[in-house]
């Protein structure tokens, strides 16, 4: 029997499967998409919304993220699994705050991951610096939403479209994400977001895994979007169905310098058979 030990974490409602060893996983340097669509299926499988490996890195990194979407393909950053995987290295001895904190690498470059608090044990809030997000054109919105829904792209390190009205009433992101996120080539997330009390209302579709719970790196790219247009400061709340993300702006308004800072929780270990698991693919 060959297993191969993961632990899941959820940041909001965003749920990945973590391995911080990767020996033994199919695939060797890259996972294999298939694997990681059988791991997320959520009937067949272990269900996650993606799946985390913790890579060996270089110089005075901590760990390489390699970062798989629930449908097997690779994305550079999340906002959501950064903190989750950074709380997995601190709970399992594998990294230490040096200078203050966890270094990650990742596919959009490194990210600095610090403590900000202590909950019940497995859970911490952690602030995540996201690098710059930069504000693209400003695109018709999708036939339907009305004259008063503003479109405008977005690159977190990861490509968004953001969506941005007066209230999410009769928004189906169910409806419009799908053919959205195929409209640019390899795909985008989809934020349909609006003015919230203190703040800004978020339902999202990501990019190869649909409807989540939260998305971190779609938080910041809706802040930066609402900013600009004049909406929010400089520290938003972003109100995302699985719970509430901050983001911080500082700097131009297209080109802002970004943090996000948001809860991280372990939900459980677990033990997969790949015999079984890859018998059933």
């Amino acid at each position: 029997m060959r297993n191969v030990s993961l632990v899941k974490y959820h940041g909001a409602g965003n749920d990945f499967l973590i391995a911080l060893d990767p020996s033994g996983l199919p695939g060797g340097d890259e996972l294999e998409a298939s694997f990681v669509r059988r791991l997320c299926d959520r009937h067949r499988g272990v269900g996650a919304d993606g799946v985390i490996v913790a890579r060996p890195a270089g110089g005075a990194a901590d760990a390489r993220m390699e970062l798989r979407n629930a449908d097997g393909g690779r994305a550079e950053t999340s906002g959501n699994g950064l903190r989750c995987l950074a709380l997995a290295l601190l709970d399992a001895g594998r990294a230490h705050e040096r200078h203050g904190a966890i270094v990650i690498e990742t596919d959009a470059g490194a990210r600095r991951v610090s403590l900000e608090r202590r909950g019940l044990p497995g859970a911490a809030t952690l602030r995540s610096e996201m690098g710059v997000v930069r504000l693209g054109d400003r695109v018709p919105a999708p036939d339907g939403l009305g004259a008063a829904w503003k479109a405008r792209l977005a690159d977190a390190g990861n490509p968004h479209l953001v969506l941005l009205g007066p209230s999410l009433d009769g928004i189906e992101i169910t409806e419009l994400g799908p053919a959205l996120e195929n409209a640019r080539p390899g795909g985008q997330n989809v934020e349909a977001a609006s003015p919230a009390g203190d703040g800004l209302e978020l339902v999202v579709w990501e990019r190869g895994a649909g409807v989540t719970e939260s998305c971190g790196s779609g938080s910041c790219a809706v802040a930066a979007v609402a900013r600009a247009a004049g909406l929010v400061g400089d520290r938003v709340a972003v109100h995302n169905p699985g719970g509430t993300l901050v983001v911080d702006l500082a700097g131009d308004r297209d080109t802002p310098a970004v943090g996000l800072s948001g809860p991280a929780e372990r939900v459980a270990s677990v033990e997969v058979d790949l015999d079984t698991l890859e018998d059933a693919r």
